[in-house]
């Protein structure tokens, strides 16, 4: 009994959240609007840790200031997606282990495209 219950209570243990903030910019520091955001959690806590409650995707877009905040979400590794129209599209991974974090992306433009013919 008291090893089940040793081995129960890690399970039963609240899982470390982060309050996600990301900004996105151009080149030249100007916010990009309405530009959308894919966050996916990578790693971090098992999913038996996480259990079935706990999202692990979200889509959202920037406000006017080039901010979209995301409720709590699992610490560990997150992937961040942001695609804007006339920018090319961004995908990095981030860490994410502390009580709230501010991601700041920048947006570079298109590049021209070259034909091999």
């Amino acid at each position: 009994m008291i090893l089940w219950l040793a081995l129960a209570l890690p399970l039963l243990a609240e899982t470390p959240m982060t309050t996600l903030t990301i900004k996105v910019k151009n080149d030249s520091g100007k916010a990009v609007e309405d530009a959308s955001i894919v966050v996916r959690f990578i790693r971090g806590h098992s999913a038996l840790k996480l259990g079935k409650g706990i999202r692990r995707e979200w889509e959202l877009h920037t406000n006017q200031e080039g901010i979209a905040k995301i409720p709590p979400i699992p610490q560990g590794t997150i992937l961040i997606q942001v695609i804007a129209k006339n920018y090319q599209t961004f995908g990095d991974n981030f860490d994410v282990d502390t009580e709230q974090k501010t991601v700041e992306i920048k947006l570079k433009p298109p590049q021209a495209q070259f034909s091999a013919h």
